[in-house]
C-alpha cells in the first residue's frame, strides 16, 4: 500500500499534463531536501521546469509547423560575407515587432546573397517569441491555391493562411 500515494500522484500529474513535474519531482524532492529548500521553493522550482519544458515544446511544434526547408537562426549567419546587409536592421527585424503592426518586409538581391537564411532566421525567432509562421515557396503556393479551388476549399486555405502571423 505505500505505493498508492506515488501511484495516485503520478495518475494526477498525467490527467493534468505536466509531464516535467512527474519526470523530476523525486529528484528535485532529493535535491531541496539536501539542500535545506521548504515546499514553496521545492514547487516553484518544479512549476518553473515545467513552464520552461512547454515553452520548448510550444517553439518545436510551431517550428514544426512552419515546415522550414532547413533550420537557420541569425546566430549562424555571416554577415561580414555580405556587408552590405545592414545587420542592425536584421537584428530589429528579429524582435518581430514589425510583424505584430502587420508590415511586410520583402528581401531583394541576386543569388547567394543570404535572403532565405535572413528570411529562415527571422522565421525561426518569430516561432521563439510565440508567433504562428508558414514557410512556402512562391510557387507551391500558387500551385496549393489552384487546387483548393477547383476542389472548392480555397475559403479554407484562406482560413488557414490568415492564422498565420508571419508567411515566408
Amino acid at each position: 500500500m505505500t505505493d498508492a500515494p506515488e501511484l495516485l500522484l503520478a495518475h494526477h500529474l498525467k490527467t493534468l499534463r505536466l509531464p516535467t513535474f512527474l519526470r523530476e519531482h523525486d529528484k528535485q524532492a532529493r535535491i531541496c531536501a539536501a539542500e535545506g529548500v521548504d515546499h514553496m521553493r521545492y514547487l516553484a522550482r518544479l512549476t518553473e521546469l515545467e513552464l520552461i519544458d512547454r515553452e520548448r515544446r510550444m517553439v518545436e511544434r510551431r517550428i514544426k509547423a512552419a515546415k522550414f526547408p532547413t533550420i537557420k537562426s541569425l546566430d549562424s549567419f555571416d554577415f561580414k560575407a555580405i556587408p552590405s546587409l545592414n545587420k542592425m536592421m536584421v537584428l530589429e527585424l528579429a524582435r518581430c515587432e514589425w510583424i505584430e503592426r502587420k508590415e511586410n518586409v520583402i528581401a531583394l538581391g541576386p543569388s547567394g546573397t543570404g535572403k532565405t537564411h535572413v528570411a529562415l532566421g527571422l522565421g525561426l525567432a518569430a516561432c521563439q517569441k510565440g508567433l504562428p509562421v508558414a514557410f512556402v515557396t512562391a510557387a507551391a503556393l500558387v500551385h496549393e491555391m489552384m487546387e483548393a479551388r477547383d476542389e472548392k476549399r480555397l475559403l479554407q486555405l484562406q482560413r488557414k493562411l490568415a492564422k498565420v502571423k508571419l508567411l515566408i
